[in-house]
């Protein structure tokens, strides 16, 4: 516990606050509000609203560290969600612990109780007193946090699956992993990564969370340094564990890759990535890792600088198009008859990506295999900020990868159902694409 305060103790603490008492906050100012109703642990509510808010936004909840307060974690090392916020015009709600050590309680039996009367009682009467007073997307709610946080995302993530969507945890455990039974907030053993148990165990301890829920899980990003020693990194495996029996799907990767080179990330089907960071102790997140967070969490989605719609070939008169309407990563995309349906709906997004769908579903054209030859497969895939995934539309038409220099093209033929492709680029009217 001193460790874990030590270091976190060391993140810069001013901010100017305005309180608010039952009403919405200051545009473009973390605001604070009382008065928003359940609050047994006498938790602190700050509001983030920036100037332009995006129609039905998306809501993140962003938990502090042990030692920390919301103005620390808001302007230090979660800064990068707050100036996202302004580009994609998302709220932000950050709990505030006051308790000594302000830590959260994701310990006690009430506070691993859903509605047990601790902190995630407070933390989601903050959440409802939001979407009382905003349009927030419900489909759109989730949760990040780090260290404490990032064990307080787990929970509010098994506590509430039918209202978080997703959860990106940085240096935390399992869900249930810190459990004590003599008022302690500190678990030494789950701290130490000497917690074991199977898939099934660690999902049993979720569910009883919340007896008696048939319904979905969130998503989850788990990172993980492997050199931690405050929060082990055996937490890590851990955490897979119990996110891939919740969510249902296999233990073993479905794909692997390197977005920085001491990055590892791992995915579990569409719905669970866990990246280890090599060489790295309790220090995340470092430079880089909340904008992959940002878009795992679909927060992007909707804020590029075009409204969805359709991509349609100069040559064959016919749309971008993903297949059935799949959502699965790796899906190829094609041309077909332009309909005016999801799967053609293609935002371009201030970052540089082409979108398509949103919130859970929201995928990025991709770049097969980082792939920066001709004839490499434009694909859709989870969005991750990758050289990759982003694309140039140049006035001519083209639509070119930037990290190639290649220009997106039909493979050989006008029909429905022609691949999309990267080729050389010659300005041939199979590579021009216009926007209307």
């Amino acid at each position: 516990m001193k460790r874990l305060l030590a270091f976190l103790l060391l993140v810069p603490l001013a901010v100017v606050f305005v309180v608010a008492t039952a009403r919405p906050a200051a545009a473009a100012a973390l605001t604070r509000v009382t008065g928003f109703g359940a609050n047994p642990t006498n938790l602190g509510m700050y509001l983030y609203v920036p100037d332009n808010v995006a129609p039905r936004p998306a809501l993140l909840v962003l938990v502090h560290y042990c030692g920390g307060s919301a103005s620390a974690i808001f302007t230090g090392n979660g800064h990068d969600y707050a100036t996202a916020a302004d580009r994609y015009g998302y709220l932000v709600v950050v709990p505030e612990a006051t308790r000594d050590g302000h830590c959260f309680d994701v310990s006690t039996k009430a506070g691993l109780t859903r509605d047990g009367g601790s902190d995630t009682t407070g933390i989601m009467a903050m959440v409802a007193w939001t979407r009382q007073h905003y349009d927030v997307d419900p489909g759109r709610i989730v949760v990040s946090g780090f260290s404490s946080g990032a064990m307080m995302t787990n929970v509010l993530a098994a506590q509430y699956p039918d209202v978080f969507s997703a959860g990106s945890a940085f240096s935390g455990v399992p869900a249930g992993c810190f459990a004590t039974t003599d008022g302690s907030l500190w678990n030494s053993q789950c701290a130490g990564g000497n917690v074991v148990k199977s898939a099934q165990q660690w999902a049993d301890q979720a569910h009883a969370m919340y007896p008696g829920y048939a319904g979905a899980y969130p998503r989850m990003q788990l990172w993980h340094g492997n050199q931690d020693t405050t929060l082990a990194y055996p937490n890590y495996g851990e955490e897979i564990k119990q996110w891939t029996a919740l969510r249902g799907v296999s233990q073993t990767p479905s794909a692997t890759d390197h977005p920085q080179s001491s990055w590892t990330r791992n995915r579990y089907g569409d719905s669970v990535e866990g990246i280890t960071v090599a060489g790295t102790g309790h220090t995340l997140p470092q430079a880089g890792m909340i904008a992959y967070a940002i878009s795992f969490l679909g927060l992007d989605a909707g804020g590029g600088t075009s409204t969805g719609g359709p991509v349609r070939s100069v040559a064959a008169g016919r749309c971008l198009d993903v297949p059935g309407q799949s959502t699965t990563q790796g899906t190829r995309t094609q041309v077909w008859d332009c309909h005016g349906g999801a799967n053609q709906a293609w935002t371009t997004t201030a970052a540089g990506e082409l979108t398509v769908y949103s919130g859970g579903s929201l995928r990025c054209l991709d770049a097969e295999g980082a792939g920066t030859t001709p004839g490499t497969a434009a694909i859709i895939w989870p969005c991750h900020g990758g050289a990759n995934q982003k694309w140039r539309i140049d006035s001519g038409g083209s639509v070119t990868s930037t990290q190639s220099g290649l220009c997106l093209e039909l493979a050989g033929s006008t029909a429905n159902g022609t691949g999309v492709r990267l080729g050389t680029c010659t300005h041939a009217t199979t590579q021009q694409w216009t926007r209307n």
